[in-house]
């Protein structure tokens, strides 16, 4: 069970944005993909908090899957499906076999900021085909808003995420909100989160 501090600092405040943005549809079982689950820290706490929502993780590290189904083991998580290999810059038909129209909600939680253009584009197309209509794309991280980036330390935090890659970085939203609109999603909320961070969520039309 591999842990994160950041996951331990962050989950609540996106639990609480996602309970927020799915309390109209809590009546119903809703289905939901997080991209890069990592630790799997994230995916166990949603599971604990929001009961009526099952929960698909994946990861392209097998050490990561390891101990996303070692958190499963741990915690007796019922609505949490065994992990699997999904590589996001993939066409969404290699997304692990996920039906068209087959999920309420796909969340990304500091992905975008640490993988390429390609990958993002990969996000915003499989997300416009696998969810259901009015279905949600919740993005989380730090990002730039029109090619500018503030305060200097996600400026710092981007010049280190390039420093590890340069093809990684932070996102510009505008170009976000583009990549939505080509894939029949459009931006719906943006949501400002601890230490710079923000949510972004993108309703399939």
């Amino acid at each position: 069970m591999l842990v994160s501090p950041l996951a331990e600092r962050n989950w609540a405040g996106l639990c609480s944005v996602l309970e927020d943005v799915l309390e109209d549809q809590s009546h119903r079982e809703l289905f939901g993909l997080e991209l890069g689950s990592g630790t799997g820290q994230h995916v166990i706490h949603f599971a604990r908090k929001i009961p009526f929502i099952t929960w698909q993780p994946s990861d392209i590290k097998e050490e990561c899957r390891d101990s996303i189904k070692a958190y499963i083991v741990a915690t007796k998580a019922k609505t949490v499906l065994q992990p699997v290999h999904l590589d996001a810059s993939e066409p969404w038909e290699k997304w692990a076999g996920l039906p068209r129209n087959s999920c309420d909600v796909v969340i990304a939680i500091n992905l975008l900021q640490y993988s390429s253009f390609k990958t993002a584009e990969g996000v915003f197309s499989g997300a416009g085909q696998i969810l259901r209509q009015n279905g949600l794309l919740l993005t989380y991280g730090a990002y730039a808003i029109n090619g500018i980036i503030t305060p200097s330390c996600n400026e710092d935090l981007d010049a280190e995420i390039r420093k590890m890659n340069p093809e990684w970085g932070l996102p510009d939203i505008d170009v976000l909100r583009q990549l939505a609109y080509g894939n029949g999603m459009r931006m719906e909320r943006m949501i400002e989160m601890e230490e710079y961070n923000k949510c972004l969520i993108f309703r399939k039309l």
